[in-house]
């Protein structure tokens, strides 16, 4: 039963390794943007609620945010651990995040930090720009977008840092090195794949998030 937290900048692979994570540890990736993505498709009232907040372009609230992550960690599938990914962003979610888990006795397993260098994140997420023909990502935008994952994502890292919670991996390099640093890192951590899968059955993807 492994309980992981995945927190990277744009463009540091985090889209790609969680998905690889989730399939090695057979538990499922949780991600807000997935989540809110598929409430308002399926028309659900807490959906239809993140909806009228995400049409005005505003940020959907903690309670919202709190509600449908609480009710996605109760679903079957997810009994077994999981992989989160996009949540808690906030102080407040982490305390949300917190009494959710110690309901059900457990707590998160550990933390996995990607770590990039800003100017080498710039330059993949420009090329991706270019490839998906994305005109709005302009350096300036992407930069600002850094920055604020960096000021949301400081006071996270302070937190499950105090606990001793949070494991620092380079993000940069091959997909396949990358993954192998994560699984060793969590190795160390006591926190290994199941005996009947290995990094190797998790694809060879190439993209990044």
């Amino acid at each position: 039963m492994t309980r992981l937290l995945l927190i990277g900048p744009p463009g540091s692979g985090k889209g790609t390794q969680a998905a690889r994570l989730a399939e090695t540890f057979g538990v499922p990736a949780v991600s807000t943007g997935d989540i809110f993505r598929a409430n308002v498709k399926n028309g659900t009232a807490l959906g239809l609620e993140a909806k009228s907040y995400m049409d005005a372009g505003e940020y959907v609230p903690d309670s919202l945010t709190n509600a449908i992550v609480h009710d996605r960690l109760q679903e079957v599938d997810a009994s077994g651990g999981f992989l989160l990914d996009g949540y808690p962003r906030t102080a407040e979610q982490v305390a949300e995040l917190d009494r959710l888990l110690a309901s059900d006795g457990t707590s998160l397993d550990a933390v996995v930090q990607l770590v990039a260098d800003p100017d080498e994140v710039v330059r993949r997420l420009l090329k991706r720009a270019v490839d998906q023909g994305r005109a709005d990502d302009t350096e300036e935008v992407i930069r600002h977008r850094m920055a604020l994952y960096e000021e949301q994502t400081a006071p996270l890292l302070d937190i499950y840092g105090a606990r001793g919670l949070v494991t620092k991996v380079d993000a940069l390099g091959d997909v396949d090195e990358v993954t192998s640093r994560i699984l060793a890192a969590l190795a160390e951590r006591g926190i290994r794949e199941p005996a009947n899968k290995s990094a190797e059955s998790v694809g060879s993807s190439e993209s990044v998030a």
